[in-house]
């Protein structure tokens, strides 16, 4: 992580090590995280029913399945899964590392599909 010239932190977003969220920032109305998974690696279905979220794909490819159909993203690629809609996502050969952000929210609120 390197400063900037007002003294604010500015993280590498490729040189961040570990598995799952690996960063995070927010400010009084935005949250975002940085995620890394291996190849492979699943997230259930789930839907978030208060929060737009937008994934930014660093690196890595994977496929985002919200309500059953399949996206498959890659590196560069941007995607935005609307609030209410069920979305699972897999990892692809190489595992992904991307960013999720929505509106700041309190607590966590992700509802499991049933």
């Amino acid at each position: 992580m390197t400063v900037d010239s007002a003294g604010d932190a500015v993280p590498d977003l490729f040189g961040l090590d570990g598995i799952g969220p690996v960063w995070g920032m927010a400010s009084d109305d935005l949250n975002a995280t940085l995620l890394v998974w291996p190849a492979g690696h699943e997230l259930e279905e789930h839907a978030n029913s208060e929060r737009d979220v937008l994934l930014v794909v660093l690196a890595g490819d994977v496929v985002a399945a919200v309500d059953g159909h399949e996206h498959a993203l890659a590196a560069g690629n941007a995607f935005l899964i609307e609030k209410g809609r069920s979305r699972a996502l897999r990892a692809g050969a190489n595992g992904v590392r991307y960013l999720s952000v929505h509106i700041r929210r309190t607590g966590l609120q992700i509802e499991a599909m049933h």
